[in-house]
């Protein structure tokens, strides 16, 4: 069996262990209201994170790329209470305009070479 293969094994039995130990733990008991406040507050924060790390990062830096203005928007859309598809329209279509107009600007900035071929003859 190869590393990856153990690896993949070893976090198998670690998921199935946690899973059995919340209810021999607990016993049928509920959890306390503290404890349920804060469970209740993990499937938020994993999904902000998740959707800051696509957004925001590539690999180990910190990309700031169409997506960024695409997820303004979402946010902005979401705060006004928009429908969920106007919302996902929207951001695709902030992003992609983003993108259409940087790249246009970046191939507009590009040097150009000098009329006549840019080689000087003497």
């Amino acid at each position: 069996m190869t590393a990856v293969w153990v690896t993949v094994g070893a976090l198998a039995f670690a998921t199935a262990a946690l899973k059995l130990v919340g209810p021999l733990a607990l016993g049928g008991r509920p959890l306390p209201p503290r404890a349920m406040s804060v469970v209740e507050l993990l499937a938020a924060s994993l999904l902000a994170a998740l959707v800051v790390v696509e957004t925001f990062g590539q690999g180990r830096s910190l990309v700031l790329d169409e997506r960024v203005p695409g997820v303004a928007f979402a946010a902005i859309a979401l705060r006004l209470r928009a429908p969920v598809v106007v919302v996902v329209l929207g951001t695709a279509a902030v992003a992609a305009l983003w993108r259409l107009v940087s790249r246009r600007m970046a191939h507009a900035f590009q040097a150009k070479p000098p009329p006549g071929g840019g080689a000087r003859r003497t």
